[in-house]
């Protein structure tokens, strides 16, 4: 099937668009070996080119980008989000981590919060967590719906099915109007959260990330892993594809990231912008040289 007029960065780690997911059987570790000094030397390449085409991008102030990183407790989301972006302009870029809705975001709907924090044309965005909490923690515990205060049967019936398809259309409104989404889902194992998350109580300058909530979630984990493979099969489309990218190997995950991200940036055609013409730029030579 095509998908005119999308068109999306190729990966090993895409989710199909429309198509059944399992979640079991897409990786958690890379399938390459490479060293770690290797890895990070082809980071530290991937972050310059990054930082090169944010300032494109913010010249040619067409299209914003907006990155969307998800995953379980101890996934890697602030450290691979600090890594990939750490040559970007901080002006040109923005992080916005969502935690629980206040009480007048709970006043809207589920996406209007999101949309008050979507980046401007020639602006990086970051969400690190989002609007799929809305589909992934709420859905594990319906029982925050009624913060929402949804009390009506013709709020509840199909709950679920009609926030994919408000979210599918949310975003590709976005990208018909020039914001470029990529979602990274990193996948992490069970065994793998289970050893960080250890660390985390090992290491003083670690501990200050552990929250106790974090095991009982754990004990949701099937849950959640369900609850996953529906977001991932009912909202990767051409317009806002998800990648799945294996998350038990820090410094592979971060490259990856980075990659798509680059060649992404790359496949829209920046330019530099020109507002002079060759008339108007002799003028404004000649003065400058006779100040």
């Amino acid at each position: 099937m095509t998908y005119p007029p999308y068109q999306w960065t190729e990966d090993p780690s895409r989710v199909a668009f429309e198509g059944p997911v399992d979640l079991a059987a897409l990786p958690t570790r890379p399938g390459s070996k490479e060293g770690k000094a290797t890895l990070r030397a082809a980071l530290e390449t991937e972050v310059a080119a990054i930082a090169q085409r944010q300032r494109l991008l913010w010249a040619h102030d067409t299209h914003a980008l907006l990155l969307v990183f998800q995953g379980m407790d101890a996934a890697g989301k602030d450290s691979t989000i600090r890594h990939v972006l750490s040559g970007v302009n901080p002006a040109g870029c923005r992080v916005r981590a969502f935690e629980a809705p206040s009480r007048v975001e709970l006043d809207h709907d589920f996406l209007w919060r999101h949309q008050l924090e979507l980046p401007r044309r020639g602006r990086i965005g970051v969400f690190n967590r989002s609007h799929y909490e809305e589909v992934l923690v709420v859905r594990v515990h319906p029982e925050l719906l009624a913060n929402a205060r949804l009390r009506s049967r013709r709020m509840l019936d199909d709950i679920w099915t009609r926030r994919f398809r408000s979210i599918r259309g949310w975003e590709r409104h976005l990208a018909d109007n020039g914001t470029v989404i990529l979602k990274f889902f990193l996948h992490l194992s069970k065994d793998e959260q289970r050893e960080r998350l250890l660390r985390r109580l090992d290491r003083p300058d670690k501990r200050w990330k552990f929250d106790p909530r974090d095991l009982t979630e754990r004990t949701r984990w099937d849950e959640y892993q369900a609850a996953w493979a529906d977001v991932l099969q009912e909202t990767s489309r051409p317009w806002a594809p998800w990648y799945a990218i294996p998350a038990d190997d820090k410094p592979a995950m971060r490259l990856s990231v980075a990659q798509i991200v680059r060649r992404t940036l790359d496949r829209l055609d920046l330019s530099w912008p020109n507002p002079l013409d060759d008339v108007a730029l002799a003028a404004a030579r000649a003065t400058l040289n006779a100040d």
